[in-house]
């Protein structure tokens, strides 16, 4: 490498979530999936979350975005039906909700079996989201998902830690945050390559960006500075050159029963917080870069 040619870092491409355009700018007057896509894409998104649709995966086409999937996956049966459904989509990486609440962890784990080795030969990279009304709604049972897979398989389970759902179980405050969620297996986060970003409290799943009058809202910075700063900062300490984190700005929209209708507009607030992500990675790739 010559002494003056920029070094390779690790890169975030940060994406939107279709659901969060949801009804959006109204139910009257929703705007298309090629709209939807086209403006996440004016917004500075670099990817689109979403199902695939073939209305979704001609637009990411179109607009140069790349798609990042999301399926429920309920049995075995579904498996190959859902998720061939994404050949030839673009997608590689694909959120896998997996079975329901009440599912016993030895029925889900051949489930997820079959889920990443179907997707892995179809060139896909499904992951298993910790979320709630799944079989990993509590850390307990998402542990004992991972678990059990390596002692039945000899493999690691591939996971998306959504931090906001433990976070809300165990009923966390700022000043604990990271400290806490680091402890469900903070060597598989670091493994991970996606993720998804949902600011959150120790009471609620999501909260608002800002607080309605252009300034950030105080919850949001507390997440910003006790959960996103150390999580990134902890991914980052292994990655090699060429990993990507790709982070799904995850917001509901109103009516989700995540996003209160109190809220803010919920589009306008899922930019910022792609902007103010964006800048916390910055910080810590120069801090990187000028130890």
């Amino acid at each position: 490498m010559a002494e003056n040619e920029p070094k390779e870092t690790p890169q975030l491409k940060l994406c939107a979530a279709e659901w969060t355009l949801m009804r959006h700018p109204s139910a009257e007057n929703e705007w298309s999936m090629d709209r939807k896509v086209k403006e996440a894409k004016a917004a500075g998104f670099y990817g689109f979350s979403a199902g695939p649709s073939p209305e979704v995966v001609q637009a990411c086409a179109k607009w140069g975005m790349e798609l990042v999937g999301m399926v429920d996956i309920g049995s075995a049966q579904e498996v190959e039906d859902k998720l061939h459904r994404f050949k030839g989509s673009g997608a590689v990486h694909v959120n896998v909700q997996l079975c329901d609440h009440d599912t016993p962890i030895e029925t889900a784990v051949p489930i997820a079996r079959a889920a990443l080795q179907y997707g892995e030969s179809l060139g896909l990279k499904p992951a298993i989201e910790w979320h709630r009304d799944t079989c990993t709604e509590t850390p307990e049972k998402g542990l004992d998902l991972i678990d059990e897979y390596q002692q039945r398989y000899g493999e690691t389970l591939r996971v998306n830690f959504d931090h906001s759902h433990p976070a809300v179980v165990k009923h966390l405050s700022p000043d604990n945050f990271w400290e806490r969620l680091s402890e469900y297996r903070v060597d598989l986060f670091k493994q991970s390559e996606l993720i998804h970003f949902r600011p959150f409290t120790g009471s609620h799943c999501q909260t608002p960006i800002t607080n309605g009058s252009g300034k950030l809202d105080l919850d949001f910075i507390a997440w910003r500075d006790s959960y996103l700063r150390p999580a990134l900062a902890a991914w980052l300490e292994d990655a090699p050159p060429d990993q990507t984190l790709w982070a799904v700005v995850e917001l509901g929209p109103k009516g989700s029963g995540y996003a209160l209708n109190s809220f803010p507009h919920v589009w306008d607030d899922a930019i910022v917080a792609k902007n103010e992500i964006q800048s916390v990675w910055n910080e810590l790739i120069e801090a990187e870069g000028n130890r």
